[in-house]
């Protein structure tokens, strides 16, 4: 019987999705694929636009059913969901998911026998923080009156993201939201008061290095993808960290010198 990688799959919005691009000298699906080569396969399903609810809605369409020992397994599934659910309610946007809906959706992700039926390792991303004074500009360009996301309603996302985490047994939280404004505090320490209100907040007046890291005050750049790179490797095939470069345990297919028995 042909053999198949397990598989790291990637599922969400085009925060995920743009992971398949290069960024400058990054990218976040090919650094995970060479992290992995020969043990993992790393499978993209992130998708613009999509919110919590049409993930939900998707989920059989997208994870195939599982049938006893046959076909690629998911040994991992990486799940970033949010940031469009928490576009606000206006008359100019139609991405808004109640805050509610949002926690009971991810929820049932988590839950779903097409996923649970491959006893995956799942890490549970928060929604990235927000540069609120960068997306108010682009908002206002494309026809809106005002920001369609906020620093305040975003974090109250990625905080409910970590609370499903913390109620589901086996999920892990990966909290790209704090890891970003650290990065970005190390970098502008100048323009963060400790205990005050985060980078890119209307209270705190300033982006610092969110102008970096978030390009559009959205989306990620290569820096902060090299940041969730850097917080998702210690959840991911820790029997293999730290092993010596002729130590080839968990590849899928032989090494040639094991082919040859050269030594």
């Amino acid at each position: 019987m042909a053999s198949t990688y397990p598989q790291i799959v990637l599922f969400g919005d085009s925060l995920l999705q743009h992971g398949a691009e290069s960024f400058g000298d990054f990218s976040l699906q090919s650094a995970l694929q060479q992290q992995y080569l020969r043990r993992l396969d790393v499978v993209n399903r992130g998708l613009s636009g999509w919110t919590s609810s049409h993930a939900l809605q998707h989920v059989e369409q997208i994870f195939p059913e599982r049938n006893g020992t046959t076909g690629p397994k998911m040994d991992y599934l990486i799940i970033l969901l949010g940031a469009n659910d928490a576009v606000l309610d206006l008359p100019t946007t139609s991405q808004h998911v109640p805050i509610e809906v949002y926690k009971e959706n991810m929820t049932k992700i988590v839950n779903h026998p097409r996923i649970t039926a491959h006893k995956p390792k799942i890490l549970l991303v928060t929604p990235p923080p927000i540069d609120q004074f960068k997306v108010t500009v682009l908002n206002m360009a494309n026809g809106h009156s005002q920001a369609v996301r906020t620093s305040a309603n975003s974090a109250a996302y990625s905080e409910v993201a970590r609370q499903v985490a913390r109620e589901n047994p086996g999920v892990v939280s990966i909290d790209l939201q704090k890891a970003l404004l650290d990065k970005a505090i190390e970098m502008s320490p100048g323009d963060y008061q400790p205990g005050g209100p985060p980078l890119g907040s209307p209270e705190n007046g300033k982006s610092g290095a969110l102008n970096e890291l978030l390009p559009d005050g959205l989306h990620m750049g290569g820096l902060a993808y090299k940041v969730f790179f850097d917080i998702l490797v210690p959840h991911i095939g820790q029997e293999w960290q730290n092993l010596a470069d002729d130590d080839f345990t968990g590849y899928v297919y032989p090494h040639w010198k094991e082919l040859t028995g050269e030594k």
